[in-house]
């Protein structure tokens, strides 16, 4: 069975992580998670979701504040890593191997073992400190994918936008799912 962990952070989107989460569980994958403070705030506000009815959707839910939890170590086999939203603030720390909570030390440790991380930046502007740090973390392996959902699909609604995005979240992951209309 594939394990994904999803990082959640403060920067606007979380509609985008809950969306990708049930349909990870979906597909009959293994969902880790680990929520910051700030993530935990925008989680609440943009989705009305508290922790114990995002604990419900994933299989393990790790506190942030855990740097000793099993998505820390090397050793945890996992597939890939989610950032999504991730907030500039998490990006410059993962870029610089400040990892000073859970979330940043799971994804240093997804990037030096050679697995896939993929950050999802939601902001706009930016400024050349977030190009330079987004730069840092794409030679170091991590794949950017700015939350910029395309229009080709001629979506109705905001699920269709929503669908669109994680539906390129996952063709990265090499997972199969149709949420959305593909250019032909």
């Amino acid at each position: 069975m594939k394990k994904i962990v999803v990082g959640i952070t403060g920067a606007s989107g979380s509609v985008y992580a809950v969306r990708l989460i049930d349909v990870l569980r979906e597909q009959g994958i293994e969902v880790h998670a680990v929520v910051t403070d700030s993530g935990q705030r925008v989680l609440d506000y943009e989705c009305g979701m508290t922790m114990e009815e995002l604990s419900l959707r994933v299989d393990v839910l790790y506190p942030n504040t855990d740097v000793g939890a099993a998505i820390a170590s090397g050793s945890f086999r996992m597939d890939a890593m989610v950032v999504l939203p991730c907030s500039m603030k998490t990006a410059g720390a993962i870029a610089h191997g400040v990892t000073d909570d859970l979330l940043t030390r799971a994804a240093d440790v997804t990037l030096k073992e050679g697995r896939r991380l993929l950050l999802v930046p939601r902001e706009t502007p930016m400024h050349e400190i977030h190009l330079e740090n987004l730069l840092r973390l794409a030679r170091a392996g991590a794949i950017i994918m700015p939350a910029a959902p395309g229009f080709y699909h001629r979506p109705e609604t905001l699920d269709d936008l929503v669908n669109m995005m994680v539906g390129k979240i996952l063709d990265r992951l090499g997972i199969e799912a149709e949420l959305f209309t593909r250019w032909r």
